[in-house]
């Protein structure tokens, strides 16, 4: 019979030996399998007590390397999905993490994912550099939304170096970054007109619709190489745009119960993102299609640096050209993730400004001494080292993606420094609000310092691009935010010439609350009501 390949003993012989066992007749007897509830329900229970990070962690995965992880047990089954489900996770992550003392690294479950956090510089840089680190996991609305063939979200693999290889080389080259500088200008002359204009009708200005006006104009500039008026609300297609692009903001950074416990998925639904996602894609669909064949039939003979990204991807050739639903899904990726971004890091920035007036008084008077009554240019901002440290600074207090907005994924079992290992499939997360408001790493976290990064005041030049995991908000490693240079530039370039125009000082009406909400981007729960004063060193806005 071995030589048959059957084997002569049948290790299940013990399965038909339960009935009689039981004194039942057979396995289905119902009395049998309701016997066999307490049983199950208990042996997940022990399972539950003895296993550190929850149930996603049975079976030691968590004690595989030389040091064990440790991390909360969460409720069984769930997991700590209750306590991350609403509120501000990155600060209920930070609680828990320095509560256990595992800060390094702490283990927790999502329903039946694994997950750990690190909340220490040199363990998020293991995590984020490591080539096993190169994927991210794909929620449910991002792969219905098209993300799994954008930059974001598409797996680690040929197609996904050459997305990365064409937003590096061609769509954030930085020849095209200085060539969109004028469109720039434009959007933020546009941007002071209209804060003028509501100061003057209702003597405060709500400032982020303003921000979001430019930064969409800005951003389909760039993308799609049209501008609207965004004054004008009977304008449908901008209107459409802005309804698509608020509804997929709204989906990705809803929490999604679904995308931890795949089989709630069949009854439970209370975001209906299913259905909004199906309803939305066609929208997209239609609306980038048009324009891509609008460019088409256009033409471009020759491509110029200021071109617009759906002309650069259209001249892409060879082992570079890409095929139409990949340029959709692209396209508004671009679209998606460069509209409120910007304009909710600008806002935090203000909010600061607004509340630290000795701050903005010497961004006002390094300005003037270097700008003077001239307009700010993209070159200014290279040579204003406070305005650089302001941003910096908020950077620090205020990082958008608290959590680096999307985890990471191991592809294998990766071994750390400091003796845990990872298990492959599994999800992993840097607290980037953990580390900055640490106050082992810095003195004072809590308190908004700019001069921390002066180096004349005796404080840091630290790099915020991924080269120092202290203050890393756009990721570091292969995954890192590959539009960070423009976003940097833009927000820059905004700051500066709000400072230079107006003295911002607090709304009577509305204080600054600089109370977080958590959605795709951490923003301000009370969008910024101010006081805009025009400063008579510029008598109107110039877009130079």
């Amino acid at each position: 019979m071995d030589k048959l390949g059957i084997s002569g003993k049948d290790s299940s012989w013990w399965v038909f030996t339960l009935p009689a066992f039981f004194e039942t007749r057979n396995l289905y007897d119902e009395w049998f399998l309701f016997s066999l509830l307490p049983v199950f329900v208990s042996v997940g229970f022990l399972t539950w007590v003895f296993t550190p990070g929850g149930f996603a962690w049975k079976h030691g995965r968590n004690q595989k390397g030389p040091a064990s992880i440790t991390g909360p047990r969460g409720l069984p089954f769930f997991g700590s999905l209750f306590s991350l489900s609403h509120g501000l996770a990155h600060r209920t992550l930070a609680s828990m993490s320095s509560t256990l003392g595992a800060t390094q690294l702490m283990a927790f479950s999502l329903g039946s994912t694994p997950v750990v956090v690190s909340s220490d510089p040199q363990t998020a840089r293991e995590i984020l550099t490591s080539p096993h680190f190169a994927d991210r996991p794909l929620k449910h609305s991002a792969k219905m939304l098209m993300f799994g063939r954008a930059i974001g979200f598409a797996p680690n693999g040929t197609y996904w170096r050459l997305l990365r290889r064409i937003a590096s080389s061609h769509l954030f080259a930085p020849k095209r970054i200085l060539a969109h500088e004028t469109s720039r200008q434009l959007d933020c002359t546009a941007m002071l007109r209209s804060i003028t204009e509501e100061q003057s009708a209702h003597g405060s200005v709500l400032l982020r619709k303003h921000l979001q006006a430019a930064s969409l104009n800005n951003i389909t500039g760039s993308v799609f190489g049209k501008r609207y008026d965004v004054g004008q609300d009977d304008n449908q297609e901008l209107q459409e745009l802005r309804e698509m692009v608020k509804e997929g903001f709204e989906l990705l950074g809803s929490f999604n119960w679904s995308d931890y416990l795949p089989w709630l998925s069949f009854f439970y639904d209370p975001f209906r993102i299913n259905q909004r996602c199906a309803a939305l894609v066609p929208r997209v669909r239609r609306f980038v299609h048009e324009i891509i064949e609008d460019h088409r039939l256009r033409g471009c003979d020759k491509l110029s640096d200021n071109a617009d990204f759906v002309d650069v991807l259209l001249s892409l050739d060879g082992e570079e050209k890409l095929q139409e639903d990949d340029m959709v899904a692209i396209l508004w990726e671009m679209i998606f993730r460069g509209t409120d971004t910007t304009a909710l890091l600008t806002e935090w920035v203000m909010a600061e400004l607004v509340l630290n007036r000795e701050v903005q008084a010497k961004l006002q008077e390094e300005l003037d001494l270097i700008v003077g009554d001239k307009g700010v240019t993209d070159a200014d901002v290279v040579n204003l080292p406070y305005l650089q440290s302001v941003l910096k600074e908020t950077l620090r207090i205020h990082p958008p993606g608290p959590l680096l907005s999307w985890a990471r994924l191991s592809t294998s079992d990766v071994q750390l420094s400091n003796g845990m290992l990872i298990p492959a499939s599994t999800m992993a997360m840097v607290n980037m609000w953990a580390i900055t408001h640490d106050p082992e790493i810095w003195k004072d976290p809590l308190v908004f310092i700019p001069e921390r990064f002066m180096e004349k005041n005796g404080g840091e030049n630290v790099d915020v691009r991924g080269n120092d995991l202290r203050i890393a908000p756009f990721g570091a490693g292969r995954r890192v935010c590959p539009g960070k240079n423009l976003g940097l530039v833009m927000v820059s370039l905004w700051v500066a010439k709000l400072v230079q125009h107006f003295e911002w000082v607090v709304d009577p009406d509305n204080p600054v609350d600089l109370s977080e909400v958590l959605k795709l981007s951490c923003e301000m729960k009370n969008p910024l009501s101010v006081v805009a004063i025009p400063r008579n060193l510029v008598s109107c806005p110039s877009p130079f």
